[in-house]
């Protein structure tokens, strides 16, 4: 599946979180959405990326967003990453890659010359009409707050 683009209505999502409740997209009907996906808790990459839009939380809530992680890893492995950097918004476990499919943020990766299927690091900024906004393919791990707020 090809990523979705500015204007297209956001997929409805259903997934549990570190804390093992049940989170939806519609949970967050009428609020401004950063929903970024990213391929692994506890990895460089990954920990830039999470503790940049961490520490930067209260600013995204004071701005009407709020802030949800999706990757593979299980409850468990959300559970010991969110505690480890005292993260105040949910991860959400996409262990059957769902949630990945729906939002073209899992397809076909290349390294070192060989293919295989992995997260296509992603950020979509949905609307609190439930639109997508805007679309990060290229994401800044270590900036990424500020990526967002020159684009928006």
């Amino acid at each position: 599946m090809s990523l979705l683009k500015k204007g297209d209505l956001a997929p409805a999502f259903k997934g549990v979180n570190q804390n093992g409740e049940e989170i939806s997209l519609s949970d967050y009907k009428g609020k401004k959405v950063i929903l970024y996906f990213y391929p692994k808790d506890n990895t460089p990459g990954c920990t830039a990326e999470t503790c940049n839009l961490n520490d930067n939380y209260e600013m995204w809530l004071s701005k009407g967003y709020e802030v949800i992680g999706v990757s593979p890893d299980s409850v468990a492995s959300h559970k010991k990453f969110a505690d480890k950097f005292n993260l105040g918004f949910n991860l959400i476990a996409d262990t059957e890659k769902e949630i990945l499919k729906a939002y073209g943020a899992w397809g076909e990766k290349k390294m070192y010359g060989k293919s295989y299927m992995g997260v296509l690091r992603t950020t979509y900024i949905i609307g609190s009409d439930g639109n997508i906004e805007e679309v990060f393919e290229k994401v800044k791990t270590k900036d990424h707050t500020n990526q967002i707020i020159s684009t928006l």
